[in-house]
């Protein structure tokens, strides 16, 4: 094939192997043609084996110790993109309808991650009122200018393809050198934030690509968003995630409001910039996926997960055999 996904999973089993386990089951509704490739360490494999799940992936290869991080997998694609053309996905990501559309937008391009043409200011900085400081004294601008760049995209890197394997190496190292120069930048390391044990690869993979002149997959696309983070409250969904449709706002601060960790202040402002013409203007949308990313609205996932291991693993059976 000359088309495949490929996942990564490390840590416990229980909870990171079953995540990969959902992921790839909802997949597996839509297509059923394209190989799924599992690098993983040697103990997920043999728990997939037992359990009789090992089937659901074409390939299953061992992820070395080294290459057990965020930044250890995603700065070192071109060492697991066993495809012509490969999607990596993380595992916390549930697909909500047919790819088939979404590889042929990603057809045109070498190598390429969902994202935004420019970020915001929080993209890499603190979260919290402390970003006004890189605001007032100019810190983004600084960065950019000592590293030779004239724009920051903003990477979301829970989907990243690559048809080139030379473009994509060259990426990966050139982010891996902006990493190890992190105290040049502004950014701050994710392991600052609350629940947060990995460091972030997408900050050094955004100037990665804007060194080299790379566009970002639009993360904002219409209906033809590649993936929607979930928010609890502007997902409407069942428990298996057969029926998905998400609130799609038109204008882009509108949207980005979603992001806030209070649903009523949410709300609030969203219906207050509402009052303006073309705000308030939104889509129900079914994205290609869902993606898990934010710690507080990951349960409806990790209940999607754990019943679905309890289901189907302990029972023996491989996915496949029940339809998915």
């Amino acid at each position: 094939m000359t088309e495949g996904y490929v996942l990564h999973s490390y840590g416990p089993a229980d909870p990171y192997l079953r995540h990969a386990v959902a992921s790839v089951t909802t997949l597996r509704r839509y297509d059923t043609e394209r190989p799924v490739a599992l690098f993983c360490p040697p103990a997920h494999r043999a728990t997939l084996e037992r359990h009789g799940l090992a089937s659901l992936f074409e390939r299953i290869e061992p992820l070395p110790e080294a290459h057990r991080s965020i930044v250890g997998f995603k700065h070192a694609l071109h060492r697991f993109a066993p495809f012509a053309r490969t999607l990596f996905t993380d595992t916390d990501l549930v697909w909500c309808r047919n790819p088939d559309p979404l590889w042929r937008q990603l057809s045109g391009y070498d190598f390429t991650a969902t994202g935004n043409e420019t970020a915001d200011a929080f993209f890499g900085a603190p979260k919290g009122p402390a970003v006004a400081a890189d605001v007032l004294l100019a810190r983004r601008r600084r960065t950019l200018r000592r590293f030779g760049l004239t724009h920051l995209p903003r990477v979301q890197a829970g989907m990243i393809y690559v048809r080139d394997h030379d473009l994509a190496e060259a990426v990966c190292r050139r982010a891996a050198g902006y990493l190890a120069r992190a105290d040049e930048t502004h950014f701050q390391s994710r392991l600052r934030e609350k629940e947060r044990t990995q460091e972030s690869c997408e900050w050094s993979l955004a100037m990665a690509m804007s060194r080299l002149g790379l566009a970002v997959h639009p993360w904002r696309h219409g209906h033809e968003t590649p993936q929607v983070d979930f928010v609890e409250g502007l997902v409407e969904y069942d428990a298996d995630f057969r029926d998905v449709t998400c609130r799609y706002y038109c204008d882009t601060f509108v949207h980005e409001l979603r992001g806030l960790p209070a649903a009523w202040l949410r709300d609030a402002l969203i219906a207050a910039c509402s009052q303006l013409p073309g705000r308030g203007d939104y889509m129900d949308i079914v994205p290609y996926a869902l993606h898990f990313s934010w710690a507080h609205h990951k349960h409806p996932f990790l209940n999607f997960a754990n019943r679905l291991w309890q289901r189907r693993a302990h029972a023996g059976r491989p996915v496949r055999s029940e339809g998915a």
